[in-house]
């Protein structure tokens, strides 16, 4: 196990029907509030009316910010920041999935930032040109997609649509003060949605799984049972939209998986710099970057780390060990998961999403000037090299 330092100060309420809090906590926090949502919000146009009513109950001013779209873009953060300083905004409440959260934490922590706020964002690897924010107003969320974990750590991802360039802001002042947790808020997902946030909720842990720590015997048990339960749990949620209890296993698992406890020690998320890569360049649902990219990221580099690979295929799959190659049971493993990936219609391959072989160039390019390191290498366990990040998109088609 690594050395590691561990900081969370987020205060969670969790449970169906907590939403019902949202104006006595927000009160504590201010007193005018930005909402911060999407742009096109038609199918929980319904929650934010709620949410601003409970709010002005407790008499908070609210100025709605709902500019937000998937993959949130720098110039609506920069958009928000000057809609909170022209109001006097004094807490910002994120409603939504990933990219509100993220965007309502950019806000938050532009409000106080001085010069060009792409500077917050560590879009070179390879330098360490990038000036962390170290101030921001205070932050509510209000998850509405079990996913990307933003209710419960202290990063957000955003993309400079000028430059085409997707990535992350990491830094202590980006942790919410508060979130509520509430799974019914998800019923009303699409299954589409639904199963790309499952997708992206078990590739925070595999990363780590695969790509982290050696010797992570308990942080590898965490990282299971994430995965066991999302796969359990959205299976069911996909037959039955309505089963709330199932919802909030999801919640919570999404929550777990990137709130540092089943990763002290780990920082690299090598999968998502792929990932990011085709979001920046096509738009494409974050989860469905990820489902494409594991199986692919899985099938080139299994036999590196072969260990964790058979591990994988074991307890996840309960796969015989017995009277077999370590290969052939690492190989066997990846497939259990790309059926699963598919048996939730998730996307596996690029072409899904109409990304042809013409872009791979491109895309490896990418990876290489934004997310190497000064060594040349793209941060993994074991390191990954340009050639093998080619491959991996090759493999994907």
């Amino acid at each position: 196990m690594e050395n590691f330092e561990f900081y969370n100060p987020v205060r969670i309420i969790f449970g169906p029907g907590e939403i019902a809090k949202v104006g006595v906590e927000a009160a504590k926090f201010g007193k005018k509030a930005l909402l911060v949502s999407y742009k096109e919000h038609d199918f929980f146009s319904d929650l934010l009316d709620k949410i601003q009513s409970m709010l002005e109950e407790e008499h908070l001013e609210v100025i709605p910010f709902f500019e937000v779209t998937a993959n949130p873009r720098i110039g609506q953060v920069s958009n928000g920041v000057n809609v909170c300083k022209g109001e006097g905004v004094d807490i910002i409440i994120g409603v939504g999935g990933g990219s509100a959260m993220d965007a309502a934490k950019m806000i938050a922590a532009g409000f106080f930032y001085k010069g060009d706020l792409w500077n917050m964002v560590v879009s070179r690897h390879d330098i360490t040109a990038v000036v962390p924010p170290e101030k921001a107003l205070p932050i509510l969320m209000v998850p509405t997609l079990p996913a990307t974990g933003s209710e419960m750590n202290c990063c957000a991802v955003v993309t400079n649509e000028k430059i085409t360039e997707k990535s992350y802001v990491y830094a202590p002042c980006l942790f919410p003060k508060l979130s509520i947790a509430d799974p019914s808020l998800t019923c009303s997902l699409p299954a589409y949605q639904t199963a790309c946030g499952a997708a992206d909720t078990i590739s925070h842990v595999l990363e780590f799984y695969l790509n982290g720590q050696y010797d992570a015997p308990l942080q590898n048990r965490i990282q299971e049972g994430v995965i066991l339960t999302v796969m359990e749990n959205v299976k069911k949620v996909l037959e039955n939209p309505n089963d709330v209890a199932a919802r909030g296993h999801l919640q919570l698992a999404a929550i777990i998986a990137l709130n540092g406890w089943s990763q002290p020690g780990d920082a690299w998320t090598p999968m998502h710099q792929l990932g990011h890569v085709l979001s920046a360049h096509h738009d494409v649902t974050h989860g469905a970057t990820l489902s494409i990219i594991m199986p692919a990221w899985m099938q080139c580099l299994y036999i590196k780390r072969i260990e964790s690979y058979v591990q994988f295929a074991h307890n996840i799959f309960g796969i015989d060990i017995e009277n077999k190659s370590q290969e052939d049971i690492a190989l066997e493993g990846i497939e259990r998961f790309v059926d699963f990936l598919k048996s939730i219609n998730v996307p596996t391959r690029l072409s899904e999403v109409n990304i042809n072989v013409d872009e791979i160039n491109l895309f490896t390019e990418d990876v290489v000037r934004i997310s190497f390191d000064a060594d040349g290498m793209l941060k993994s366990n074991p390191p990954v090299d340009r050639k093998s990040v080619k491959k991996i998109f090759e493999t994907a088609l």
